[in-house]
């Protein structure tokens, strides 16, 4: 799939749907062992499994889980989402992943947030988007504060990975806070 077919557009990458040729590629994207570390991830799935999940995924309602590829060359990094959306009370959360350490750290997770936020606010008429973030995820801490994310608290204790307990930092943002750090974006 091209670029043609983003959803959201920015200058580095493109954010566009997930299809079911995209199984086996999710699949592998996200079994390296810092990107499992760094969102927690401890459930082992099949192809089969994922490929079930993307298939049921355009019925679900309560979520926006798009791809993150790169506009120079279309290849697909990473995913971010939007998810257990409360409509009653204009509440999500979001979750982002850039699944190879090699896009790590050049501002496209940034940019895909900012996307999303643009997209969380302006067109799905959020008015509080939230997330959480482990704390030894220092550089993901730091981008999400750097964007706007106000930290909360912290729930001590929440994660056991790798033989010890993690305490995570809930975060978020409101809607008014967004549009006044980026008054002139608009979802392209």
């Amino acid at each position: 799939m091209s670029k043609q077919s983003g959803l959201l557009m920015g200058e580095k990458v493109y954010l566009r749907p997930l299809n079911a040729e995209d199984a086996e590629l999710y699949y592998h994207m996200f079994y390296g062992a810092e990107t499992r570390r760094l969102t927690g991830t401890q459930k082992h799935l099949t192809k089969e499994q994922i490929a079930a999940y993307i298939e049921h995924k355009p019925g679900d309602d309560s979520s926006v889980l798009l791809l993150i590829a790169l506009k120079e060359n279309d290849e697909i990094i990473g995913d971010i989402a939007i998810q257990d959306m409360d409509r009653n009370n204009r509440t999500a959360n979001l979750r982002i992943a850039i699944g190879e350490e090699s896009h790590q750290g050049q501002g496209f997770g940034r940019e895909a947030l900012l996307l999303m936020l643009d997209y969380g606010f302006g067109i799905l008429n959020l008015h509080r988007i939230e997330l959480e973030v482990y704390t030894y995820n220092n550089r993901a801490a730091h981008v999400y504060e750097s964007i706007g994310f106000v930290r909360e608290g912290v729930r001590r204790q929440v994660l056991f990975y790798n033989h010890e307990y993690h305490d995570v930092v809930m975060m978020s943002m409101l809607e008014n806070e967004y549009r006044e750090r980026y008054p002139a974006t608009k979802v392209k």
